[in-house]
């Protein structure tokens, strides 16, 4: 099933863009194709005229974050949890 049909659009660095629409929309899709948990089925996702394919995952996903629509939290405290994305984190960060 087609999600997105015939999709561009354009991100400003450094400014903050909201997708929104009703469910169903993609806006989730999105969202994942840009963080490349999938590839599209068709057309592509490029970064400053890169194909984001052509980089690797790993590099690529540590320069973004993503809060999905239902948060994951772990068994124990909030500190605990925060520490699971950086380990060396001090106080201050975590706050």
């Amino acid at each position: 099933m087609k999600v997105l049909k015939e999709l561009t659009c354009s991100f400003d660095a450094g400014k903050t863009t909201a997708i929104v629409g009703p469910s169903g929309s993609g806006k989730s899709t999105i969202i994942q194709l840009i963080e490349r948990f999938y590839n599209p089925n068709g057309g592509s996702v490029s970064i400053d005229g890169t194909n984001i394919n052509k980089l690797d995952v790993r590099s690529y996903r540590n320069c973004m974050g993503y809060v999905g629509q239902e948060p994951i939290m772990f068994n124990g405290t909030i500190k605990e949890n925060m520490l699971y994305a950086k380990r060396d984190a001090t106080d201050d960060e975590i706050e």
